[in-house]
């Protein structure tokens, strides 16, 4: 296939490689960060991430393709637990868009770790699976990510923005650790 017609090669596609390999690096590298400098960078991140995804080619991938994941649980439970600690008590937020609100006369409680590392999770095998090179496994991971994206992380992404941006701009103890500094 040639490179101008080859949705691989794709200047969306190209684009979404490199912020979503920044997202994992910045993920990955949370319990080296401060707390604002945390939400500061994900609050611009994020929206970045939404649209790059958004703006993939909608390939339908292949039903018999099976790729192998490279993002292991302990990888999603470092990240996830590594900005739970960053985040402490500012890591819970009432969840309106939660499947089981639907069931619930209660507030849903939702994590932005987990929902970061939701993300990081989908993200990190496409990259993973983009860095190997084969033409056939990038294409069809780029329509499996995407799909992914539509079904899956999509969601997950915009709630934790919603709440970081809250934290960002309306949250109190934050704005005042932003003025001491």
């Amino acid at each position: 296939m040639k490179k101008e017609n080859n949705p691989v090669y794709d200047r969306n596609t190209l684009e979404f490689v490199t912020v979503a390999l920044e997202y994992c690096t910045f993920v990955e590298r949370a319990n080296r960060s401060e707390l604002l400098d945390f939400v500061d960078k994900a609050t611009k991140i994020l929206p970045l991430l939404y649209l790059k995804a958004s703006l993939l080619p909608a390939i339908e991938p292949d039903e018999l393709f099976e790729p192998e994941m490279s993002v292991t649980e302990e990888m999603y439970e470092s990240v996830r637990s590594s900005i739970a600690a960053l985040l402490e008590d500012k890591d819970s937020y009432l969840d309106t868009f939660h499947p089981d609100m639907a069931y619930s006369e209660t507030p849903i409680i939702a994590f932005i770790s987990e929902n970061l590392a939701d993300v990081y999770q989908d993200v990190g095998n496409f990259v993973s699976l983009f860095r190997q090179g084969n033409e056939f496994v990038m294409r069809e991971t780029i329509g499996l990510c995407y799909q992914n994206f539509c079904n899956y992380w999509g969601q997950p992404l915009l709630n934790a923005l919603k709440a970081l941006h809250h934290l960002r701009y309306a949250d109190e103890s934050l704005n005042e650790l932003k003025e001491s500094e």
